[in-house]
């Protein structure tokens, strides 16, 4: 990881740590990455798959598979990747909620370009079926994208998922 990008994610976790928010900045843990097109000055263009653990509740891993321009743009930070993602969020150990968790919430954000687009994922709790719901989206300040995917972990009903108010 870059200095410059460790000191970013720094930044924005101690700021939201001091605003009391619960979005991370998202520097979700590398599970790997397939080359897509060959390129002859910079990486190549390939899809990335990372996994973030749901800040909120303990036991939920959440897999996102994206595309990364590569290049001399994407090299340095400079390429719009697509605004196109796969989610897949499982359990992966028991599942434990400190906290009542918000109705809906973003809890994670990452940055896709320089020029203010954002990955996004948000999670939804549906009371009726005892389910957390998983939305990732890309948001762009002046024209955002329609492309989305959608996951759903359910929960035991002995675990009751306790809502805030």
């Amino acid at each position: 990881m870059t200095a410059a990008r460790t000191l970013t994610t720094a930044a924005v976790v101690a700021l939201a740590a001091l605003t009391g928010g619960t979005v991370q900045a998202a520097s979700g843990e590398k599970i790997g990455t397939v080359d897509t097109a060959f390129q002859w000055i910079g990486r190549d263009h390939d899809i990335i798959v990372e996994a973030y653990d749901d800040p909120g509740v303990r036991g939920v891993t959440c897999y996102v598979s994206r595309a990364r321009i590569g290049g001399v743009k994407g090299t340095l930070g400079l390429a719009e990747d697509r605004a196109e993602a796969s989610i897949a969020c499982r359990q992966v150990g028991p599942i434990s909620i400190p906290e009542p968790l918000k109705k809906q919430e973003e809890v994670f954000s990452e940055r896709m370009s320089i020029l203010f687009k954002r990955l996004r994922i948000v999670r939804m709790v549906d009371p009726a079926r005892n389910t957390l719901v998983y939305l990732t989206y890309s948001e762009k300040l002046i024209d955002g994208s329609p492309q989305n995917s959608v996951t759903a972990v359910p929960v035991d009903r002995a675990t009751a998922i306790p809502l805030r108010k």
